[in-house]
């Protein structure tokens, strides 16, 4: 029977999850629950769970006191620069509120007109009509101010500028804000440098040791181990972080793989089904009036099952209606092109027939699809179930 639905991608909603609840548990009963018993569940669905809801079954938390240590710790001068930290009260100032808490005195380095992820202080037609290069010129905060007076965030309505150095000082450190985009401007201030890059972390810690650093970390050094009796993640540190408190933070989560393992043997003894799952973070996009690119996450899924390795391996179908098969229209023109497809070459990188379909890894397309279905606000749906994601044409 012909199928008229592609993926479906739904939200389920799941009990308030807390600090050692069985999150496999509680997922694979959710999404029970959701499918009729299972019984609406088909081979190669995908279930996800963001990472939110696995730290905090895990109890994966620090507080602004447990980093002041482990920074005490790794800059014991307690003067250190603070480079291309994001701009976002969730994401980074708790983060700050701990560096400040273990420093003496911080130099924070903001990049212009935005930051990593897209939340811009100022407009590159600002910049321009100020005659200033953002790749070479570093402006104090004065010479910020002189350019470009009080700005505040698009959407929060925040003066990032004002906010993270008042944040600083409460602390009791001094706290000196200039903006440079060359990660190696710091080094004119302070020889002592945390990147707090997300994504371009590795370029600015190799450019700072080859430029004479001498302690050059990274949010993915710090609580990659307890500080004492905090949470912690060994491979990313404080990355991935989100504000749990006023005084803490939850991290981003660690041992994922027998999460994502269990929830897909259990589905699978309840069904009989083979499902795929993962975790999932943030999904990796760009807002088009905002600026803003979504990834804060170090990663958009930090465990997954092994079937959603790889990339999408599809044949462009508007290509072959306008190509291949521009002489056929109707069920001929459909039954030509459900053959291509069924014959189609496992794997189809370089050939024009795929040429414009999405050349990204699964992972961070599904992860995409999940955080946009569950949003970040009350819709109480951090699990997604998706059915028909692998399907194509002729799945009937």
């Amino acid at each position: 029977m012909e199928r008229y639905t592609g993926v479906i991608s739904r939200g389920v909603r799941a009990p308030i999850i807390r600090e050692g609840d069985d999150i496999v548990q509680i997922v694979t009963d959710s999404v029970l629950a959701a499918s009729n018993g299972g019984k609406d569940i088909r081979d190669r669905d995908i279930v996800a769970v963001t990472e939110s809801v696995v730290a905090r079954a895990q109890g994966n938390y620090a507080t602004c006191a447990q980093i002041a240590e482990d920074i005490k710790a790794k800059f014991p001068s307690g003067e250190f620069g603070i480079i291309f930290p994001i701009l976002s009260r969730n994401r980074f100032a708790m983060c700050l509120k701990g560096f400040a808490m273990g420093a003496k005195k911080l130099v924070i380095m903001l990049s212009y007109p935005s930051d990593e992820v897209g939340n811009h202080l100022v407009s590159m037609d600002e910049v321009d009509a100020a005659g200033l290069d953002p790749y070479r010129d570093v402006l104090t905060e004065a010479e910020y101010r002189k350019h470009f007076g009080t700005k505040v965030h698009r959407f929060t309505g925040v003066d990032y500028i004002a906010y993270y150095k008042e944040l600083a000082e409460a602390q009791g450190a001094e706290c000196e804000i200039i903006f440079a985009n060359d990660c190696r401007a710091i080094l004119g201030y302070t020889k002592n440098v945390l990147c707090c890059d997300i994504h371009t972390r590795a370029r600015s810690k190799r450019l700072l040791k080859a430029a004479g650093a001498e302690i050059v970390l990274g949010m993915d050094d710090i609580l990659t181990a307890p500080v004492n009796g905090s949470g912690y993640n060994e491979n990313y540190g404080l990355l991935g972080t989100n504000k749990a408190t006023e005084d803490s933070v939850k991290l981003f989560p660690r041992d994922g793989q027998p999460v994502v393992e269990g929830i897909a043997k259990k589905l699978f003894v309840a069904t009989g089904k083979k499902v795929e799952a993962m975790i999932y973070g943030d999904g990796a996009f760009k807002d088009p009036v905002g600026k803003i690119w979504e990834l804060a996450d170090p990663v958009v899924s930090p465990a997954y099952t092994e079937g959603l390795e790889g990339q999408p391996n599809e044949l462009k179908l508007k290509y072959l209606a306008d190509n291949d098969f521009a002489d056929l229209t109707g069920s001929a023109l459909k039954d030509a092109i459900a053959e291509r497809i069924k014959s189609k070459d496992a794997d189809l990188v370089g050939k024009m027939v795929s040429e414009g379909t999405t050349p990204r890894r699964l992972t961070d397309l599904i992860g995409s699809l999940c955080d946009l279905t569950s949003g970040s606000g009350d819709k109480g749906t951090p699990i997604i179930w998706i059915s028909g994601y692998f399907d194509n044409l002729t799945t009937e």
